[in-house]
């Protein structure tokens, strides 16, 4: 009887332990979220915000409160994963806000990807996430603000949008562009695959950085695998060949997509241009042609026609390793941006 009446002590202890020990822990991991978050919670849903400098001067209740004032005047974009509006929140401090309408389910779960990979990331090639807010009808995320908007307006934009982009701005955001999706591949952890690396992707910052965004298809993998299991999604013209084969996201297909973003800033053309779905191509075979018969004068955009023509070539030969049609002989991102810097290794320092 003494014996069973010890153990029973035993076991509520132990039992009072663990909860005591879940509760501290519980109340250590809320002061750390409140170290990086300010949160304000309405009846309509909540809105967290990151703490950074920026922040530091604004309140969720002020930021939400002009986010319910946007309207179509304020929008800067859409996609099939939501509507980007400008966010001016006074004189000096603007936002890019994504707003995901509830009810889809691959919309929810774009919202859920991009805070995934987005959360913790600070990188100057990558656009900062500031906060997000969530409610029953629809999601906003909250990010900072490109004033140069997208490469894909500089490159294709209409004759009142378009800007002629010399060989230095180019070879700059090529250079910033690769840095910001190696240090997705290679330094976070998990890995980010963001399988929808495209010009329109790429904005531009107030000095013409490059910095990449639209995380809503990006999957996360950890550092011992090869590869995700996923559904195929991404931009025709852009996508790996062998993704459409095996549904499988890897390092080697936004390789595949970075090549295709070169060939834009050397050719100046859209991968969906019109003129190639007449010819019955497409820009990678095009231009792989035209540079086999050593005519890449063809493909050039006219306005690079004096530029150095060595420097030219050579990121040529960069996207053609891209674009190898066997995954595993492309080069890693770390690979392809220590090869883009060997292109102008002397003007280094003075872009950058």
């Amino acid at each position: 009887m003494v014996k069973a009446q010890e153990i029973a002590v035993y076991i509520t202890v132990c039992c009072v332990g663990f909860i005591i020990s879940k509760t501290i822990i519980a109340v250590l991991l809320y002061k750390r979220w409140k170290t990086k978050h300010f949160a304000y919670q309405d009846d309509g849903g909540k809105m967290v915000l990151f703490k950074s400098a920026i922040m530091q001067s604004l309140s969720s209740e002020m930021v939400l409160k002009k986010t319910q004032k946007m309207n179509n005047k304020d929008i800067i974009g859409c996609g099939g994963y939501g509507t980007v509006y400008r966010l001016m929140v006074n004189d000096s401090v603007a936002f890019a806000v994504k707003r995901l309408d509830r009810g889809s389910t691959e919309r929810d779960r774009g919202f859920q990807r991009e805070l995934e990979a987005m959360g913790d990331i600070k990188h100057r090639n990558i656009v900062t996430l500031h906060g997000y807010y969530t409610a029953a009808h629809y999601n906003l995320l909250i990010y900072e603000f490109m004033p140069n908007g997208s490469l894909d307006s500089f490159l294709h934009g209409t004759s009142t949008e378009k800007t002629n982009l010399d060989w230095q701005s180019r070879y700059k955001i090529a250079l910033g562009a690769a840095r910001g999706i190696a240090y997705m591949h290679h330094d976070c952890i998990p890995h980010i695959i963001h399988r929808d690396i495209k010009s329109s992707n790429i904005l531009l910052d107030q000095n013409m950085e490059a910095r990449v965004s639209d995380f809503g298809l990006a999957t996360l993998m950890d550092p011992d695998k090869t590869h995700v299991s996923t559904f195929p999604a991404g931009t025709f013209g852009y996508l790996a060949p062998e993704y459409f084969d095996t549904g499988k996201a890897t390092a080697k297909g936004d390789v595949y997509s970075f090549g295709v973003v070169l060939l834009e800033l050397l050719t100046g053309k859209r991968p969906t241009d019109e003129a190639f779905f007449e010819e019955g191509t497409k820009l990678v075979t095009w231009v792989k042609g035209v540079v086999e018969d050593k005519r890449e004068e063809y493909v050039l955009d006219h306005s690079l026609k004096c530029s150095p023509i060595g420097e030219i070539n050579n990121v040529f030969r960069i996207a053609f390793l891209c674009l190898d049609s066997e995954p595993s002989k492309r080069p890693t991102m770390t690979e392809i941006v220590k090869m883009l810097e060997h292109v102008r290794p002397d003007k280094l320092s003075n872009d950058f």
